[in-house]
């Protein structure tokens, strides 16, 4: 299944996948992207989406740098290792320490904290074009 195969969910929305250890920026992060359009799943580490087994399923990963456990790029690169290349966004209040590391893992943007909710919109829309 490609990228482009997995952007809709079975209820006709783009597919997001959210994944912070905290509670509060997981729901507002569910509240303000459902509001725009997009089907939301959380998950509250890395542990719990690989556990799940269904990160391929999503059409975009948005995921928090700082997670209890692995880390969100040590979650990108085990996925990307799994064969999985869905698109991710990074969010961290500091993005000064991932680099060549965060292009290699497939990023395609890393946005600070906090988060603008506008830009985090702006970047699912280009990754994540409306279905025809």
């Amino acid at each position: 299944m490609t990228v482009s195969e997995n952007l809709v969910s079975a209820c006709g929305r783009r597919l997001v996948f959210v994944i912070d250890d905290d509670q509060g920026v997981r729901a507002s992060t569910r509240a303000l992207l459902e509001a725009s359009g997009f089907a939301v799943r959380t998950f509250a580490d890395a542990e719990e989406l690989l556990a799940a087994g269904t990160a391929n399923e999503a059409g975009c990963i948005v995921l928090d740098q700082h997670l209890s456990g692995i880390s969100g790029i040590e979650l990108l690169e085990a996925l990307r290792a799994q064969g999985v290349r869905t698109p991710a966004i990074m969010v961290t209040s500091d993005a000064t320490q991932l680099g060549a590391r965060a292009a290699d893992a497939g990023i395609a943007i890393v946005l600070r904290k906090p988060l603008a909710s506008d830009g985090l919109e702006e970047w699912l829309n280009r990754i994540l074009p409306e279905p025809v």
